[in-house]
């Protein structure tokens, strides 16, 4: 995305909605309520993932040592055995539905106007937009993004997908060290940028079980200890939202952040951004990972995949500077 180290873009693509458990149809797609009802299930669910970390650490110890590095060029360096912090999220999140959608969406530097969202939705074939609801290092101000202009837009039909741009990898040597994260502090710090995130989406009118994404940008791939702050970094956020009840979401580039999340998610780290938005600009509409996710990692409609950076589109005589996004993930409630 990079939205705070230069000019944005705007996400676009087709948005299909799944509701309930029917999938009742409505304009644009399908829209799919999913509830935790108790605290029963919330147990299950903790089950559930105890039974899939125990499947994935037996794979992971069959699997042969690779000594001599990553399995591909660009892929993540081992990272040391993984940070396990105190998961609040099944009995803070039980009962709280997953919105989830299924199609193209688009995010912008700074929230449209209006009357270009009301364009677009007629004329395009989008049903999601990409909102940076919070973080300090937004590059765009946010004349429009008020919670007036986010029940009108959702009025309109429209999918929200809050993103928070905060600290980044601390290998990122082209930002000042109070933009990276501090390895020594990474799980506190994520924690604070979550306080900061949730301040945000409540002021925005975006209730509890919704998800915000965090924004980390791609760093160089192959160092393990920046790996390891990013994804403790990211265990700090998940953990604090899912205290104040609202879900994690995490983007970043697939051979860097999110190769680095899902091979300490082989580990066992915990835990876990409750879904994955990757950026891989190869202009396909899957959301398989390329590799890089295993079949079984954020597979319940918990994956984004950024297809296209930095394209212009004009839909009804409005036009917008676009990132292209196709999505399987969870939205605002």
């Amino acid at each position: 995305m990079v939205r705070y180290l230069r000019p944005a873009a705007l996400s676009a693509a087709t948005l299909v909605l799944l509701l309930a458990t029917d999938g009742a149809a409505v304009p644009g797609g399908r829209l799919r309520l999913e509830t935790t009802a108790s605290t029963s299930a919330a147990r299950d669910a903790a089950r559930d993932a105890a039974r899939d970390a125990a499947r994935d650490a037996a794979r992971d110890a069959t699997r042969p040592a690779r000594p001599d590095g990553p399995a591909h060029p660009g892929a993540p360096a081992p990272l040391p055995p993984p940070t396990v912090l105190p998961d609040p999220g099944p009995a803070k999140l039980a009962g709280l539905p997953r919105t989830v959608f299924t199609g193209s969406g688009f995010d912008a530097c700074s929230a449209p106007p209006l009357d270009v969202m009301r364009t677009w939705r007629g004329a395009s074939p989008y049903g999601a937009v990409g909102i940076y609801s919070s973080g300090r290092q937004r590059a765009c101000p946010q004349p429009q993004l008020t919670a007036a202009w986010v029940r009108q837009v959702r009025a309109l039909g429209w999918r929200l997908v809050p993103i928070h741009a905060g600290r980044q990898a601390p290998c990122r040597t082209d930002l000042e060290r109070s933009r990276r994260i501090d390895p020594a502090r990474a799980v506190r710090q994520g924690r604070d940028e979550a306080a900061e995130a949730v301040r945000a989406l409540r002021a925005l009118g975006l209730g509890q079980g919704s998800p915000v994404y965090l924004d980390l940008e791609s760093y160089p791939s192959g160092d393990a200890a920046c790996g390891r702050a990013v994804v403790d970094f990211a265990l700090g956020w998940t953990q604090a939202l899912h205290a104040a009840g609202y879900r994690s979401g995490f983007y970043s580039g697939l051979d860097s952040g999110v190769g680095d999340l899902a091979a300490c998610a082989r580990a066992g780290a915990a835990p876990l951004p409750d879904a994955l938005w990757y950026a891989r600009w190869d202009d396909r509409t899957s959301t398989d990972g390329r590799g890089v996710l295993d079949a079984d990692q954020w597979s319940r409609h918990q994956r984004a995949h950024q297809q296209v950076g930095n394209a212009t589109e004009s839909h009804g005589g409005a036009a917008l500077r676009v990132d292209r996004d196709q999505l399987d993930t969870l939205v605002a409630r």
